[in-house]
């Protein structure tokens, strides 16, 4: 599949680079320059040079750059701190704010003409839920040890047998849940957005799909988020 016209993709092939007109690269170099990767790596960059640049120095009385960052990041805060406790939030909040924050720029950074979501690829989401899935189970064994297995038992001892492969199916089942999901939506929104460009970009049609698509990110990246918090708490709490 040919990828569409992407800054990132025109700039690395004219400087020579392996950039991939297929939907997977061949060799290492051809794999890293792929749009899905370049573009996580623009995310990863924004991320990192936008609180730099705009918040400065902490000052004790906030300006208007300080004050956006700290309700973002008071408002992620409470709302983990609400769905899985103080400690859990303060544990899991650089994780799970890293998460909704790029998965958020994600989304949105391809409603901008030449820039593609990374999000709507399937290799991206699924890394992403992956490390949610590692470490649900980790946390399970920190906080419970061997008693963690209790959470696939039931709540009757004579309900194990059937209850144990049903707990470890649906476990297995969210990482389908969460990487085809965020995948499906992003990757619906940008070939909507590309074939409505295409054919009438001209007279402002693509302009509703545009609005849509801004909700459909916000809300993604909230499911993504939430959906985590749930299964870490679930983790962490006692089995019943």
């Amino acid at each position: 599949m040919e990828h569409p016209i992407l800054f990132i993709s025109l700039i690395l092939e004219h400087l020579g680079a392996p950039v991939p007109h297929t939907l997977v690269g061949e060799g290492w170099a051809a794999k890293m320059s792929s749009p899905h990767m370049t573009y996580t790596w623009l995310v990863m960059l924004f991320l990192i040079l936008a609180p730099k640049l705009t918040l400065g120095k902490v000052e004790l009385i906030p300006g208007k750059a300080q004050n956006f960052w700290e309700t973002l990041v008071g408002g992620l805060e409470s709302f983990m701190a609400d769905n899985m406790g103080e400690e859990g939030a303060r544990m899991m909040f650089p994780m799970l704010a890293t998460f909704a924050l790029y998965i958020l720029v994600a989304n949105m950074i391809g409603l901008m003409p030449g820039f593609m979501s990374p999000t709507s690829n399937l290799n991206i989401t699924l890394g992403c839920t992956l490390v949610v899935f590692v470490t649900t189970h980790i946390l399970g064994l920190k906080f419970h040890g061997a008693k963690y297995i209790k959470h696939f038992m039931g709540p009757i001892p004579w309900l194990v047998p059937l209850m144990f492969p049903i707990e470890l199916i649906s476990h297995f089942a969210r990482i389908l849940s969460l990487s085809i999901r965020l995948f499906g939506n992003i990757m619906a929104k940008e070939t909507l957005l590309g074939i409505l460009f295409m054919l009438a970009g001209a007279y402002f049609a693509p302009l509703p799909i545009l609005c849509l698509g801004v909700f459909v990110s916000i809300v993604q990246a909230l499911v993504f988020l939430l959906l985590s918090i749930l299964y870490f708490s679930g983790a962490m709490e006692h089995a019943h």
